[in-house]
């Protein structure tokens, strides 16, 4: 077993670790984010500003440089590639939860991508009526009752219920088995293609936000509670306005019937 075969073990083991400990942690108790809490804010907010501080001045100007010089079919095609390869994810946890019918759908477009698609670089699944689909192991983990737990900023915005989906995603994608001389610049690409794809984002954020860290924060907690509920979250808050209203007419309305007054509705 070569060098780079035993760092990917154990890096393995190590998320394996987190996955077991965060499941067990999570179900234990009551999110921390569903009281709008950060409890880990400070250590977070150190990681986002070292990370922000070498965005800017080396990871980003590759990123610009990279959309300068590389036409947009071609971003495009590198985009469907690793999307098509990080697609075993999806599918592993469209069963998982217990999503069947959605999860042959995506075999399918799996297949169909990996073959008529070249190795995932054209997408011909979507016009056909096989739409991509957004599946991870943090879902699954929510779908299983497993609360949020707190809000984690690492190599980009996450949760611990949410960084759990690193043991399958790296242990489902087919380049964790190749040497790192050919992982590299591969994983490389990766990283600057899905840069370039988030510039426009960032530099809106950048423009608009006062607190760029709260900025990011919030709106990576609303995607998610966006994907877990399959784009369709409840509208928290709002029933408990209405209900309110609701028995306050009626309370109302009693009252002035016992004192004789007539009501005009």
């Amino acid at each position: 077993m070569t060098s780079s075969h035993i760092l990917k073990l154990a890096k393995s083991l190590v998320y394996t670790g987190i996955l077991i400990l965060t499941a067990g942690c999570a179900t234990t108790q009551n999110s921390a984010l569903e009281g709008g809490s950060d409890p880990l804010e400070p250590v977070n907010r150190t990681v986002f500003n070292t990370l922000e501080t070498l965005d800017k001045h080396f990871i980003k100007p590759i990123a610009e440089s990279y959309v300068d010089v590389t036409p947009v079919p071609i971003r495009t095609s590198v985009s469907n590639f690793f999307d098509n390869l990080s697609y075993l994810n999806v599918i592993l946890n469209d069963f998982l939860q217990g999503k069947f019918e959605q999860g042959m759908t995506d075999i399918l477009r799996f297949i169909y991508n990996s073959t008529f698609g070249i190795a995932g670089l054209f997408d011909v699944s979507t016009p056909i009526g096989m739409p991509a689909n957004s599946e991870d192991f943090g879902q699954t983990l929510a779908a299983w009752g497993v609360s949020q737990g707190s809000y984690l900023y690492l190599m980009g915005p996450s949760s611990t219920r949410d960084i759990t989906d690193q043991v399958p995603s790296t242990l489902l994608n087919p380049f964790f088995y190749l040497s790192s001389i050919v992982m590299a610049p591969i994983s490389a690409l990766n990283a600057i293609n899905t840069r370039a794809n988030l510039l426009e984002q960032s530099n809106i954020r950048d423009e608009a936000a006062l607190d760029p860290y709260s900025f990011t924060r919030e709106a990576y907690l609303q995607q998610r509670e966006f994907k877990v509920h399959d784009g369709k979250p409840p509208a928290s808050g709002y029933d408990d306005i209405f209900n309110d209203a609701s028995a306050n007419a009626t309370e109302n309305t009693e009252d002035n019937e016992k004192s004789g007054m007539l009501v005009i509705e």
